[in-house]
């Protein structure tokens, strides 16, 4: 469980995850984290704004440590999906410490009221104690689609990829909307096709800045592509062994467009 305020000591030691603007300090020669104490932190940041404890990291306790002065130093400052590749949880602590952080730069003031918000002691919540209003940190599900038709995937690129790399179909989901309902219809809106038989895959983390990807693959039903205006900038049906640059697999549209090659080439080669 997340926890905040701790009652640390200078020789308390762990793994620092250091959060400043939604960016961790990694610096270019760092290629792990090291185990450092509280006091050696300090001496190296000053005092942080909040800390608190993300859980564990190889056996050892790991900690959120939030900043929000002015950097310099800006080449020792990773987004957290830049720590995809690293193993044993990195990434996933990572994106933790820096949805934590947001949550509490984000909830200084209550909402409703305008006082102060002030944590509680048991688990991560800001309350207002002039008016009782509790917040949560935000969580925004979104749905991943990967649509297939015989042995082609159909893949997008967005306005805001690159030239050349493609993804599977993905949108935040509505009020008052299943996970199912808003894959059909968001495939429907940025594409113009019809999709069934939707089948779950999984889900993932997203800290950008506090989204859970979750994952289907669907069967293409009918309907020509038509890319949705200013969100799709082309979209076609590719051959599943002749992709174009795509996701990498440490991320989840990554994992379901190799389990759709995988599944759809190895049926062919048994065949």
């Amino acid at each position: 469980m997340i926890s905040h305020s701790l009652p640390m000591q200078p020789d308390t030691c762990g793994y620092w995850f250091i959060v400043n603007h939604q960016q961790l300090y990694w610096p270019p020669e760092q290629q792990s984290l090291a185990l450092m104490s509280m006091g050696e932190l300090v001496a190296l940041f000053g005092e942080p704004e909040q800390s608190g404890s993300l859980g564990e990291l190889n056996g050892q306790a790991a900690y959120y440590w939030v900043l929000n002065d002015q950097r310099d130093d800006e080449d020792n400052w990773l987004s957290p999906r830049q720590l995809l590749a690293q193993g044993d949880g990195v990434f996933e602590l990572a994106a933790r410490a820096v949805q934590v952080a947001l949550f509490l730069q984000t909830h200084r003031y209550c909402g409703q009221c305008g006082s102060a918000m002030h944590l509680v002691s048991w688990e991560l919540a800001a309350l207002c104690h002039r008016c009782g209003h509790r917040c949560y940190p935000r969580i925004a599900p979104c749905v991943l689609v990967a649509v297939v038709k015989d042995d082609q995937l159909l893949l997008a690129r967005s306005s805001r990829y690159k030239a050349g790399f493609f993804s599977i179909l993905a949108g935040f989901v509505e009020s008052a909307e299943t996970l199912e309902q808003a894959a059909v219809r968001e495939v429907k809106e940025e594409v113009g096709v019809d999709i069934d038989q939707l089948e779950y895959v999984g889900s993932q983390p997203w800290p950008f800045p506090h989204s859970l990807m979750t994952g289907f693959i669907a069967r293409y039903v009918g309907g020509a592509i038509r890319c949705q205006p200013n969100e799709i900038e082309e979209a076609h049906w590719f051959e599943l062994d002749a992709l174009p640059e795509v996701p990498p697999v440490q991320t989840l549209s990554g994992q379901m467009i190799a389990r759709v090659q995988q599944r759809i080439l190895g049926n062919k080669k048994a065949t």
